[in-house]
């Protein structure tokens, strides 16, 4: 893989004009078509093959209306008034008229007619259904539903409209979410010294998410793309894509500092980063692409969306940015005397004192100069003195040099290190007290993850809207009026055996029945099809849509269609928008460990291939699981608790986002491995050159700590900026992924691991010999680029990587 990716580096950067052009093609062909065809998100939950979904589609065939998504209208007349009043009546049956009329409207069911008037007449709610699901809705619709609450406004009422209809929106950054771009540029120009170097990343990261993102809108009009899908496309094409170009970017520039071609550095930049890159790249796509596992189509769209958007970020990592290093030529290499330049001569001296004369002299000169049978009979080798003479520029014996100190007062056998950099005391710090920072790390994560015993999930509903939205206010209105069981009815599908007024007896038996069950509030009246004996009965809970008390609702009536059914000769299922949401929820959280496993497994042997190692695969996947406990209780802490949410402005505590976890284990997978190959890639050389296990763990820490760490800021900085957002579902889980980043980074990858390492010694890189017989090797870190084996199959501390991959 290194190859051919060293061929396309040097391709791309040989006909960079014609990479650039096609890239912007490529883009303007995302925008022509998104022009063309629309495009149209669906936030709409389906659950293929639950009960609840089932009976919805059953139930489309009669009801449509019922079937489709619904409005409230909530009035509330004055302090000493009643909604009953002469005029305060007449002002609501002008707006339930006008409402009838207004656009897609099936059906408006009057307060008196639903029996939704509370006792001191103050408060009266009224339902408009619509015959179409909510994504269906064209744009317009709800503000002319709005619209019509003006004659009631008029007449002193206090009106607010809310309900099913209104959901999260598009996401639309705004300037606090952009924050995050201005403090990656402030972090890459730091990290650089360069603004040139700086706004390279920002320039690739800005064309593949505008590529990933339009072409994800232009055909949302074919396939149905959820909201959430572009957010998280959003949020995970900028971060990688600013973190992928970071790496090959890194290394580009040490070679240029330690006086590589420029053309060539773009090749082996490629060819070594940018396996690295790829490999990353391939883990987050597996990953994401692994959520269809779970069988509920928003959740694969929202994975395949997001994988598209790394795909693009991997893609514009090895080919259009070593186009603009053509373009931009040696003016990104440090400047002389600069900390990176003075870092990349470290690196450059190091590897070369480590190497063998022969392998200094070059692979076609031979140490000792012309080979013995080319050499003229008599001739001295090159650089041989005559018998008793010394060679040239050789002192007697312990001699020193002029101004040197004599031998014995020379410390021996030491060895130069790089300038001493933070990453390198860190690394120092830890590896002197392995066992203490060892304890110390996992006794940290193991606390944070104590609040994810009580992780509770659910969907989102209004009530997790942001406060000033009319949804919220309406949400909050019925609850406080009426019930919270009234902002998430229940509906049962009744079929009788027969149809007619049999069937319609039946129906009526059927509610009388439901009425007997515990935490039930209200029963309405059945609305019947005489032709198919189908009916629909609205059943309102004593709890909210996403209280435990609701979920046992649902599984009573369950637990009892089969008794019912022997009563009544009547076949009874739940559904409805809250039915539906608790099946989700359910699906999900069985597919948690079973997901977890596959990606555990996917983990241990991805990294046995690319390490051929035993310590590390296992070292790693442990790291990973405290990485997603620890944000799983972070999670739990705020959002659930309610910990900081003021701070952070959370609308409303409760449970979490149902499909929170698997997304994070499935981003956060991909991202932990990012920095699992950049450092212990470097490390691993180390070891390799020196065979010193401690040190080898010091000086890859040195050599990767700081590309690695700011990929780790610039990261966190992305998905941090998108914690302001007001959206509930994009909230919790830009929260989620900037904690678990910040944790895996520094916590497990920056400490832990040198902490294993050091302890484990030697033992860290020991494969069996069968095993490694049969393990392919990978080459990721570009070891064929010299001609020499790759570092996991070398036998010697002189047979040295030529990659850095996390080079300063």
């Amino acid at each position: 893989m290194a190859t051919w990716l060293y061929r396309l580096g040097l391709g791309a950067h040989r006909r960079r004009r014609l990479v650039l052009a096609a890239w912007l093609a490529v883009l303007a062909a995302a925008v022509g078509t998104l022009i063309a065809v629309g495009g149209r998100l669906d936030n709409e939950f389906t659950i293929p093959g639950s009960e609840s979904q089932q009976a919805q589609d059953t139930m489309a065939e009669d009801f449509p209306a019922a079937a489709g998504t619904s409005a409230q209208i909530v009035f509330t007349a004055p302090e000493g008034s009643k909604i009953t009043d002469p005029a305060a009546a007449r002002a609501v049956q002008r707006t339930l008229t006008a409402a009838q009329d207004a656009p897609q409207v099936a059906a408006v069911i009057p307060p008196d007619k639903a029996g939704t008037v509370t006792r001191d007449g103050r408060t009266a709610l009224a339902q408009v259904n619509y015959d179409v699901t909510r994504s269906d809705l064209d744009d317009g619709t709800l503000d002319a539903l709005e619209d019509t609450t003006k004659a009631a406004e008029e007449a002193g009422l206090e009106v607010s409209v809310g309900g099913q209809a209104y959901g999260n929106g598009v996401l639309t950054p705004s300037v606090l979410e952009l924050l995050g771009v201005v403090v990656a540029l402030v972090v890459l120009a730091l990290t650089f010294g360069s603004l040139l170097a700086a706004g390279m990343p920002l320039f690739t990261a800005f064309v593949g998410i505008g590529t990933g993102l339009v072409g994800l809108l232009a055909v949302s009009s074919a396939v149905t793309v959820s909201s959430t899908a572009l957010s998280l496309a959003l949020m995970l094409g900028l971060a990688v894509g600013i973190d992928y170009a970071l790496f090959v970017l890194s290394r580009h520039r040490t070679q240029l500092a330690q006086g590589m071609d420029p053309r060539e550095s773009a090749g082996r930049a490629v060819g070594t980063a940018g396996s690295a890159v790829v490999f990353a790249g391939t883990t987050v796509i597996i990953a994401l692409v692994g959520l269809a596992v779970v069988r509920i189509p928003f959740l694969t769209v929202m994975g395949v969306s997001a994988a598209a958007t790394v795909l693009v970020a991997v893609l514009v990592a090895v080919t259009l940015l070593p186009a603009l290093f053509g373009f931009a030529g040696a003016r990104l290499a440090p400047r002389p005397g600069s900390r990176a330049a003075r870092r990349a001569a470290a690196i450059t001296h190091g590897n070369r004192d480590a190497q063998s004369p022969a392998e200094r002299e070059g692979p076609d000169k031979p140490v000792g100069g012309t080979p013995e049978a080319e050499r003229p009979e008599g001739q001295r080798p090159e650089g041989q003195p005559r018998k008793g003479e010394r060679p040239e520029g050789e002192r007697p014996e312990g001699r020193p040099r002029k101004g040197e100190r004599p031998e014995d007062q020379r410390s021996k056998g030491k060895r130069e290190r790089p300038p001493v950099v933070m990453g390198r005391r860190w690394a120092g710090l830890v590896t002197r007290r392995p066992l203490l920072f060892l304890l110390a790390t996992v006794a940290a994560l193991v606390t944070a993850a104590v609040p994810a015993a009580d992780l509770r999930l659910a969907l989102p509903d209004n009530g997790s809207a942001a406060h000033d939205t009319p949804q919220r206010e309406t949400y909050d209105t019925i609850d406080e009026a009426f019930g919270p069981g009234f902002n998430g009815p229940l509906l049962v599908l009744a079929e009788a055996d027969i149809p007619g007024e049999a069937g319609q007896r039946q129906a009526g038996a059927v509610a009388a029945r439901l009425k007997e069950l515990p935490e039930v509030v209200k029963v309405g009246q059945p609305q019947y099809a005489p032709e198919s004996g189908r009916a629909v009965i609205s059943v309102v809970p004593d709890g909210g849509p996403q209280d435990d008390a609701t979920k046992d609702l649902v599984d009573a009536i369950r637990a009892d269609a089969d008794t019912i059914e022997r009563e009544t000769g009547t076949a009874v299922s739940v559904t409805g928008t809250t039915a539906i949401g608790i099946d989700v929820s359910d699906r999900l959280r069985a597919s948690l460990l079973p997901f977890a496993a596959v990606v555990v497994g996917l983990c241990l042997i991805l990294l046995l291939l690319v390490f051929r190692s035993l310590v590390v695969p296992v070292k790693a996947t442990a790291g990973f699981l405290l990485s997603v406990g620890a944000s799983f209780g972070a999670v739990v802490a705020v959002f659930q608790w309610g910990w900081l949410a003021d701070a952070l402005g959370v609308a409303r505590t409760g449970p979490v986002v149902s499909f929170l976890p698997i997304v994070l284990m499935a981003v956060l997978f991909g991202l932990a491995m990012d920095y699992e190959v950049f450092l212990v890639s470097s490390m691993r050389e180390e070891w390799v050159r020196s065979r010193r296990a401690r040190d080898a763990v010091v000086d890859g820490a040195a050599h990767a700590s700081r590309v690695v760490t700011a990929a780790a800021l610039i990261m966190f900085f992305v998905f941090a900026s998108f914690v302001t957002s007001e959206d509930a579902i994009v909230k919790p889980i830009a929260f989620s992924l900037a904690f678990g980043v910040l944790v895996d980074a520094f916590v497990v990858r920056m400490t832990l691991v040198p902490a294993v390492l050091a302890m484990v010694g030697r033992g860290a890189w020991w494969l069996p010999r069968g095993l490694d017989r049969v393990l392919p090797d990978l080459d990721i870190e570009g070891a064929r680029l010299h001609g020499k084996p790759s570092a996991e199959k070398s036998e010697t501390p002189h047979e040295v990587s030529v990659s850095r991959v996390a080079a300063d």
